[in-house]
């Protein structure tokens, strides 16, 4: 696919300077990018990248001011990162909507239900009385259980699987090797020293716009549901237990856990291995940094914690400071000691 400046620039509200007509049929980085692909620049540090670059067309902020001429077309934009973004998707979505129809082998059931422009790869299982929307692109090997509903423009990449009775809505996004709706860990403890396992005959909702990197597992609840809210962003081999409840706009980054029955707020951000322990709340906007331990609830929104146990980042901060300064400390305390000795003894006299 080609695209020239005048389309980009249309589809991203830019301005162009150069040539309108100039074309690119790929990305590439602004500091590697060769003649017929496009690039940005949104951070200030690769700017001389701007005078040096092969890229034929490059997206810019309408604010730069240029210290020298370039001689790729630029697009001048509000916000370059975003810009791109946007197009990237764009790009994406043009790529995806050409797949179509069903490759063999595969497994629909009689009573399943597709909508239209559904792309089914192969070796893939479609249980009984599924329901899939239109335009969702399902990849090879993919399994998906009994009574699952799977909403408008959604993509499932190869391997995932669905287990029965989970929703998902619209416009969701789905990695390699994701498991959605694996049973929760619950065993009761027995006199015996065994454990008897609970049965989990709830279900995942995962809402609309809500993307799971490759290799993360979502447990269905023990009853009711486990919830991924609204706009929610889940990275890879991301563990999220029974009855957890993610909230709108949340994001969690690679190999983070959270335990059964923990409600996530609104915007929360969770850094990556960190560990939260079951049966707990964080406020809307809390930031919990890369590793922590949180052991108990956050109830104030927008706070950030680090450390385990994890507790206010500031302090954190504050804390690691003064144990980096303990050796000069200690020397200086010795000092004041020495001092304090030498004083008592002309007292004396």
């Amino acid at each position: 696919m080609q695209f020239t400046a005048a389309q980009i620039a249309m589809l991203v509200n830019g301005k162009i300077e150069g040539d309108m007509n100039a074309a690119v049929s790929d990305f590439g980085k602004i500091e590697e990018a060769k003649e017929g692909q496009l690039a940005f620049l949104a951070n200030p540090k690769y700017e001389d990248y701007l005078y040096s670059t092969k890229a034929s067309i490059v997206m810019i902020s309408a604010s730069l001011e240029l210290k020298q001429s370039v001689n790729a077309t630029l697009i001048r934009v509000e916000d370059p990162y975003s810009a791109f973004a946007g197009l990237l998707s764009k790009y994406q979505e043009i790529k995806t909507q050409q797949l179509n129809g069903l490759q063999d082998p595969h497994f629909i059931s009689p009573s399943a239900q597709l909508g239209k422009n559904v792309f089914l790869g192969a070796f893939s299982f479609v249980g009984e009385k599924v329901v899939i929307g239109n335009n969702v692109k399902i990849f090879p090997q993919v399994y998906i259980g009994n009574n699952v509903v799977i909403g408008d423009d959604t993509i499932i990449y190869p391997g995932a699987k669905i287990y029965h009775d989970c929703k998902l809505g619209t416009n969701v996004i789905v990695h390699a090797g994701t498991v959605i709706g694996s049973d929760g860990f619950g065993f009761a403890p027995q006199a015996d020293g065994t454990f008897k396992k609970v049965p989990q005959i709830g279900n995942v909702v995962i809402e609309d716009y809500v993307e799971i990197g490759a290799n993360a597992t979502i447990d269905r609840a023990t009853m009711g549901s486990t919830f991924i809210r609204k706009g929610a962003k889940i990275d890879n081999l991301v563990q999220i237990a029974h009855n957890v409840e993610v909230g709108n706009n949340s994001v969690i980054a690679a190999q983070a856990g959270v335990s059964g029955s923990t409600k996530l707020g609104k915007n929360v951000m969770i850094g990556g291995q960190a560990g939260i322990v079951g049966h707990i709340v964080l406020a809307d906007g809390v930031k919990i940094n890369a590793q922590s331990g949180v052991s108990k609830a956050i109830k104030t929104p927008g706070a950030a914690v680090t450390g385990s146990p994890a507790y206010d980042y500031t302090s954190a901060l504050r804390a690691q400071a003064v144990s980096r300064n303990l050796p000069d400390l200690e020397k200086r305390i010795k000092q004041l000691e020495q001092l304090v000795q030498k004083l008592s003894q002309e007292k004396l006299v």
